[in-house]
């Protein structure tokens, strides 16, 4: 029995980065010789085993036949046979492909250092091409990477191509679909992986309203970048260099979603582009599962985005109204999301990436007046039930209004 370190664990090491989870391959073992050692199997689909102590993952070393459509259409062997190159050689990609020793000694079969040296994303073998998640795995790598310099390989994204066009990404289930695109919006360069996918063909498949948002045109005089496409990557962009949420950016991704179904015929304005964002934000979800918050702030930052870059123009019952309906007096943790997507939609743009966004803060000054009001004097007066919320309601927009005419005169 010999146990190799493998996966990312390697490739983080050989990095410089910090290793998170360590998993390990198992040559030579069968279940029962795992389960004798005080392993704990946990695999569905092949044979994975807990350490009794440290509650890292062991795996059998194993070879996968293509058999039938998706990442699950797959004859799994792991005999006892099956060799560490074999099972290297099934793995998506040659910098994942790095097992090391116990001695610490690396076996490298598929070039795998070599690659991390030039920093490319490179398959291993023309089996990747069975699998319809590595398109959506290399994609996220390649966000994950950019930082560091990392591309995929022409050859890979050629690959990546084809397995697209044979129709078997639509064999990967939402849920895989969501999963991966998560992670990859929580990277450092969260727009790279709707940028690969692009580049390959599955944005149009998995995210057919994203997709068609490149080619259409933006007025220049607010958006110097003019197309849509473009525009949408760098608010994206801007939301990861804002904030780790990966709420807040999913938002961003999609602001401005409404845009890929205005009439040519109005191009380069999008009247209504706010509202009409909201169905195809509620469609992609579904068809993915995000979550039900997540869903929730992108819709109220499609709706909402332009009478937040307005702040200056709105009166007082318009504040409120946006303040309440984003969901600010419940939860206040949802308007500063609300105000850093759309501090990254007016970020997104050519030459503005830097400029200062006092919108926002004027928000959130009119959201500290209005957000606690006393009812004990409504209360005084005779007020209650729905004619007590409306006197609130009143008193919020007083002070929201006088907040606002208190700026102006200051100005």
């Amino acid at each position: 029995m010999e146990i190799y370190l493998v996966g990312g664990a390697v490739r983080d090491q050989l990095l410089g980065l910090d290793v998170v989870d360590h998993d390990y391959v198992v040559v030579g073992a069968t279940p029962n010789a795992m389960k004798q050692r005080g392993f704990k199997e946990v695999g569905k689909d092949f044979p994975v085993f807990l350490h009794p102590e440290t509650g890292e993952e062991y795996a059998l070393a194993r070879t996968e036949r293509k058999s039938g459509h998706g990442y699950k259409g797959f004859e799994v062997d792991f005999s006892q046979d099956i060799t560490l190159e074999q099972d290297l050689m099934r793995r998506d990609l040659s910098i994942n492909a790095i097992a090391q020793q116990e001695d610490g000694t690396l076996v490298d079969p598929y070039n795998g250092q070599q690659d991390l040296q030039h920093k490319t994303l490179r398959h291993i073998s023309p089996a990747f091409a069975e699998d319809p998640l590595r398109v959506l795995r290399v994609a996220r790598f390649a966000a994950r990477f950019r930082y560091l310099g990392f591309t995929v390989a022409p050859e890979t994204l050629l690959l990546m191509t084809e397995l697209t066009h044979k129709g078997e990404l639509e064999y990967l289930t939402a849920e895989r679909v969501w999963t991966e695109t998560h992670k990859a919006l929580a990277t450092q360069s969260p727009q790279v992986y709707f940028e690969v996918l692009r580049e390959c063909g599955a944005l149009k498949i998995l995210f057919p309203e994203l997709d068609q948002l490149w080619g259409i045109p933006n007025p220049e005089k607010w958006h110097p970048e003019i197309d849509t496409g473009v525009h949408t990557m760098m608010v994206l962009e801007q939301s990861a260099h804002k904030t780790d949420d990966v709420c807040v950016r999913f938002a961003a991704a999609v602001h401005d979603l409404g845009k890929g179904v205005t009439p040519k015929d109005q191009w380069p304005q999008h009247r209504g582009h706010e509202e009409a964002g909201v169905p195809l934000i509620q469609q992609l979800c579904r068809r993915i599962k995000a979550p039900k918050d997540y869903q929730s702030l992108a819709i109220q930052v499609s709706r909402y985005h332009l009478h937040s870059h307005k702040m200056f123009e709105l009166r007082a019952k318009t504040v409120h109204k946006v303040l309440k309906s984003i969901g600010a007096y419940k939860k206040e943790a949802v308007l500063e999301q609300f105000i850093i997507a759309c501090e990254a939609d007016f970020n997104g743009r050519l030459g503005l990436e830097d400029k200062p966004y006092p919108q926002g803060d004027l928000l959130r000054q009119c959201y500290q007046v209005s957000k606690k009001i006393d009812a004990q004097p409504f209360i005084e007066r005779g007020y209650e039930g729905a004619k007590l919320g409306e006197a609130i309601e009143r008193e919020k927009i007083r002070k929201i209004k006088a907040h606002l005419d208190n700026k102006k005169a200051t100005k």
